[in-house]
């Protein structure tokens, strides 16, 4: 069952990393007024984005079927 949700979630929430990530190409190779401020504030939006996508699709499935087997074990005995 986490395989299958994680596989099922896999294409919407790379779609909507990605598509926010190419958005913000522009203010990261800004070089005009402002752009001290627009550069950085783009590099941590894209850097949130690939951490969350991260996390969302390998460590979030991860833990949960390593907290679901500690439960079935314990509610086994």
């Amino acid at each position: 069952a986490v395989f299958e949700g994680a596989t099922s979630r896999l294409r919407p929430v790379l779609m909507t990393a990605i598509t926010s990530a190419l958005g913000l190409i522009p203010m990261l190779m800004s070089n005009g007024v402002g752009a001290e401020i627009q550069r950085p504030l783009a590099s941590v939006i894209v850097g949130g984005l690939v951490t969350a996508t991260l996390l969302t699709l390998f460590v979030l499935p991860v833990l949960y079927r390593w907290f679901s087997e500690k439960k079935i074990k314990e509610l086994s005995r």
